[in-house]
């Protein structure tokens, strides 16, 4: 990092949390500070929304899992479109009508307090928990890359968000995110046309595909109906379509980033132009984590994208069998060369399939580098993430970019970092003070009142978040950790939601009651690893509402 780095690092963070703060300050009533007074455009809501998905692991985890797995994470996202269509016709209508500041205001209506109390409950402790990761997961990889204090890390990015979401509440998270997503465009758009020009001479986009392709890593569509696929076309159109229903249509972060539009049609047309331009966007990053995979075919790369795991090995006893697999990774990559140079000139697919069988090479090698790093840190008692997915991309950037720019991108992650986490925090603070604190404790209180308890709800779930992160580990990517967390909750969530839509029969005691079972049965599911985690959202969203009808035809029967 050089001195222009840092003017550009803390520059560029320091005047979206300054602009934030100081053009939203001084909010009176809760109709502006949860709602942001309704004065939101269309634009300002479609870029809120897909700032508040796209965390700082959106760009540290998803270029990585490009390199080492390919395009078909895309798949994951297919749903999106769907979801942002049912959600126009039948979420955004209801809350307008109803006028509610949170989703689970509704639930209440149609069922009662119990209900919608347990549902702001279950978001508030997986949406909490999330708070803490976006927090932590540009954290722990700047601080293992860079050398910085992890705890100094996660408490700047935690206060710093904090300043501003405290200050203006939804206005400020809107306003600041219209600037976050204008530096991570910008940021991500630069890395990409410099990551081409590195490429050598002779290797335009198109041949580097053509190297890419033959590397398996643009199989972008899996049609299969093998579970044990975690991304095909099928996860992503049916559990991706249940993740995104649930995530954007009953998850509080989202849902009051798009009631703070000025009428229903600047609601539903921000949704819209997130659900069209989520997907391209997603295919976009995963290009950026590919061209990096095509760029190390022609510069060397570690054998173990983490730093600390290359520590550890110094002076261990595994050292010298850890060089020799260096050695050996030199040569795979030598013949690399070779095989790619040959398969670019002639085009001949018999190359094509020797430089398969070189990168399975390289990955055997890779995966026997990760065993003896586990058991070098084993046996000096310290613990190392041998799962570089997140590194790869900071590595590249650290490494291979040009003053300036480096400073840029790490603006990108930590911006991502902090819209994603304010939009969190004025979720959590927004449901914490009126689905829990005002309904259940503090009734017949003064607007100001409510403004100053949600401040320090946000205060306190700030807090809470960087508490988390200082005690969070590193999982085996970071962007699957966040969607796994979801998973286990949304389904359940969901399908209250539609319980409370469409099927009047049921009531509030065999809703609560199924919804307890469900969330029991759910995480069971996910720890006894019953099925992949995307299908966790339709499997929650039907067990909730088929235990809810058998409870209330038992209940009809007795009653």
């Amino acid at each position: 990092m050089q001195t222009l780095d840092w003017i550009v690092l803390i520059g560029t963070l320091l005047t979206i949390v300054g602009y934030g703060t100081w053009k939203t300050r001084g909010s009176k009533s809760v109709e502006d500070y949860v709602r942001g007074g309704n004065q939101s455009k269309w634009w300002t809501i479609g870029l809120s929304v897909m700032a508040t998905q796209a965390s700082a692991i959106t760009f540290l985890s998803t270029p990585g899992q490009a390199f080492h797995s390919g395009m078909g994470f895309v798949q994951f996202y297919f749903g999106v479109p769907l979801a942002m269509i049912i959600i126009c016709m039948v979420f955004i209508p209801l809350y307008h009508r109803l006028k509610v500041y949170t989703a689970y205001e509704f639930l209440e209506d149609r069922f009662d307090l119990k209900t919608r109390s347990l549902t702001a409950i279950l978001f508030l402790i997986q949406r909490g928990l999330a708070a803490g990761i976006t927090i932590y997961a540009p954290a722990i990889i700047l601080s293992a890359v860079l050398g910085w204090n992890l705890t100094y890390l996660n408490i700047i990015i935690g206060i710093l968000v904090i300043i501003y979401t405290v200050s203006g509440g939804t206005k400020a998270v809107s306003m600041t995110q219209k600037h976050q997503m204008a530096v991570i465009f910008t940021g991500m758009f630069i890395a990409f046309f410099l990551i081409i020009s590195y490429l050598p001479e002779n290797i335009t986009f198109l041949k580097a595909l053509d190297i890419a392709g033959a590397s398996g890593k643009m199989d972008v569509l899996d049609f299969s109906f093998n579970m044990e696929n975690r991304y095909t076309v099928w996860s992503g159109l049916i559990g991706g379509t249940f993740l995104a229903l649930s995530y954007f249509g009953t998850d509080q972060s989202q849902v009051q980033r798009y009631l703070s539009g000025k009428s229903v049609k600047e609601m539903q047309m921000g949704l819209i132009f997130n659900g069209l331009l989520k997907v391209p966007m997603q295919f976009f990053i995963l290009l950026v984590g590919v061209m990096v995979f095509v760029f190390y075919q022609f510069n060397q790369s570690p054998i173990n994208f983490n730093p600390a795991a290359e520590d550890v090995m110094i002076n261990s006893e595994y050292s010298e069998a850890f060089k020799n697999l260096e050695a050996e990774q030199l040569a795979i990559f030598n013949t690399k060369q070779e095989v790619i140079n040959k398969y670019v000139t002639t085009g001949d697919s018999k190359y094509a399939d020797e430089i398969a069988l070189a990168n399975e090479a390289d990955r055997a090698n890779r995966e026997a580098a990760k065993v003896l790093i586990k058991e070098a840190a084993d046996k000096k008692v310290v613990r190392v993430e041998t799962n570089d997915k997140d590194y790869v991309f900071i590595h590249f950037i650290l490494n291979n970019l040009p003053r300036g720019l480096i400073g840029l991108l790490l603006a990108v992650i930590l911006s991502a970092a902090m819209s994603s986490t304010a939009s969190e925090l004025n979720a959590l603070a927004s449901t914490t003070s009126l689905d829990l604190y005002k309904r259940s404790f503090a009734q017949n209180k003064s607007e100001t009142h409510y403004v100053k308890a949600t401040k320090w709800f946000t205060l306190a779930w700030g807090i809470l978040a960087i508490v988390i992160a200082c005690v969070a580990y590193l999982a085996d990517n970071l962007i699957q950790l966040v969607n796994i967390i979801g998973s286990i909750f949304y389904g359940n969530v969901l399908g209250i939601f539609l319980l409370a839509f469409f099927f009047k029969y049921v009531r509030g005691n065999a809703v609560f009651v199924a919804a307890l079972i469900t969330q029991a049965i759910v995480i069971l599911g996910w720890w006894m690893d019953w099925m992949p985690y995307l299908w966790l959202n339709l499997f929650g969203c039907a067990l909730v509402i088929a235990i809810a009808f058998i409870l209330q035809k038992f209940s009809s029967k007795h009653s």
